[in-house]
């Protein structure tokens, strides 16, 4: 029943943005279409400002992952991560996630071939694509836009955060799948 209606819901959450945001503009008396002209030419500026530090992100983690670093690196792990329960399999894509989304989104299509969408492991890949972000990422796009420097402690906090939502991520599997 709940499935059902969260289903429905996530079916016309996009169209029902779609026609509300412009229809609440247009009730609060915005000049809808000059400001969503506006707002893409932001963009537009935005995305040609944040450009190389997205490839120099992509091209640091290609490097590292076609060197072999990474499974190095997960192999080491798979000593912490085996008794707690968590498939070595899933072990990269803690790694990938705050690194890069779409590698992330490749490694769980990956895993969702190989051991199914119905599989603990199935369950787990989803459920850290939903619980954690990509940190590297945004820290480099927003603090690059704004010309931010030095991020301080923000690196350490969001990996500590990636790492208590992939903790709780895996709790959860467990409680709920298992």
């Amino acid at each position: 029943m709940v499935m059902d209606a969260l289903a429905s819901l996530s079916h016309w959450a996009f169209p029902i943005m779609l026609v509300g945001i412009p229809l609440y503009g247009l009730l609060k008396g915005v000049k809808v279409y000059e400001a969503f002209v506006e707002g893409a030419i932001d963009g537009f500026w935005l995305a040609l400002k944040i450009l190389p530090y997205l490839v120099g992100i992509f091209v640091a983690f290609s490097v590292f992952r076609a060197s072999g670093a990474l499974d190095i690196l997960v192999s080491g792990f798979s000593i912490f991560t085996d008794p707690l329960g968590i498939p070595a399999e899933v072990v990269p894509l803690m790694f990938i996630r705050p690194i890069s989304g779409s590698g992330a989104l490749g490694i769980t299509a990956e895993l969702m071939r190989k051991w199914g969408p119905d599989s603990f492991t199935g369950f787990l890949a989803s459920t850290l694509q939903g619980s954690t972000d990509t940190t590297f990422y945004i820290i480099t796009l927003y603090f690059g836009a704004v010309g931010v420097k030095r991020t301080r402690h923000a690196l350490p906090v969001a990996l500590l955060g990636d790492m208590a939502a992939f903790l709780a991520a895996v709790a959860v599997c467990h409680s709920v799948f298992i």
